[in-house]
């Protein structure tokens, strides 16, 4: 049988060998899961518009568009998200969950120098969502958009998650923690921009499907600012694992054949008024072609 999708079922594979072969470990969640270290790179082509939106489940693409745009933006307030129908980071701004970790004096939602914190205002001092951060630490994404710009043979363009010291503030601490991005100079045509991520705690049912369509979404977007084509979005893994309640729905979409990948556009009218990454908004990107099968429903673990 010919498979229309390959990145797609190298993804399935994966799913398949960790439930047949991992190993049965306790989690910070108590649910437990199956897990195996370190699997094969995912390689995802991001070339003409090409999306990488699972197909053998329906991706709920507005999460991840709102929630990256949130990252963009350097917020830290998950209720921002939660008002715009994106519940996602609800369980970890509880108030029952940040008083377990000790955040007593921190308001429903405020979720810490998460992601956005880090990569706007990395070494910043935090003290909650609602400060104004303005010109605070190191603007890692702004960086990384002045090196494609000026320097693009760069090995240092780099932007980390993963800030330590800021652990004991933070809701949760980052999965997806580090990406390197690269470009090609092929010849006749424009610069690829391609994203490596390296991501620690990979829950394969349900978040890492949002990793991947996230970061190719964000590379998509930085070759936008700096004018440049788009090349792949490679997924690097470490603690590759599935949760044992996810377990049967997994099987259910092995069974399902994967179909070919969405087309994702900037919007025609909107491409020329977007000329920094905060210029972005929800409105902006146009999906099509997408023809996935239904949801399947899966538990999120807190």
């Amino acid at each position: 049988m010919t498979v229309l999708n390959e990145s797609e079922q190298s993804y399935l594979d994966l799913c398949k060998r960790i439930i047949e072969e991992g190993e049965n470990r306790p989690d910070r969640t108590g649910t437990g899961t199956r897990s195996i270290f370190a699997p094969p790179q995912l390689r995802f082509d991001l070339s003409n518009d090409s999306f990488p939106l699972l197909t053998t489940k329906k991706v709920f693409t507005k999460a991840i568009i709102h929630e990256l745009l949130w990252f963009v933006a350097g917020c830290t307030d998950g209720k921002k998200l939660s008002d715009l129908g994106v519940k996602i980071w609800e369980g970890n701004g509880s108030r029952e969950y940040l008083d377990s970790l000790g955040l007593t004096d921190r308001r429903e939602g405020d979720l810490g120098p998460v992601y956005g914190f880090q990569w706007r205002h990395f070494g910043a001092k935090y003290t909650d969502c609602d400060a104004d951060y303005r010109g605070q630490g190191i603007d890692q994404l702004q960086e990384i958009i002045h090196k494609l710009k000026t320097n693009p043979y760069d090995r240092r363009i780099i932007m980390s998650a993963w800030n330590p010291s800021d652990f004991g503030k933070m809701a949760l601490p980052p999965c997806h923690v580090f990406c390197q991005f690269y470009v090609n100079f092929p010849e006749g045509g424009k610069p690829k921009l391609s994203c490596l991520m390296y991501q620690r705690s990979c829950d394969m049912g349900l978040g890492v499907p949002f990793n991947i369509a996230s970061y190719s979404l964000l590379t998509k977007m930085i070759a936008h600012i700096v004018d440049m084509d788009c090349g792949e979005f490679i997924h690097t893994m470490g603690d590759c694992h599935v949760y044992l309640d996810h377990i049967d729905a997994l099987k259910q979409q092995l069974e399902r054949t994967p179909r070919n990948f969405p087309k994702l556009k900037i919007k025609s009218e909107r491409k020329d008024e977007i000329k920094s990454i905060d210029d972005f908004k929800y409105e902006d990107f146009e999906i099509s072609e997408y023809d996935p099968y239904g949801p399947i429903k899966m538990k999120m673990s807190v």
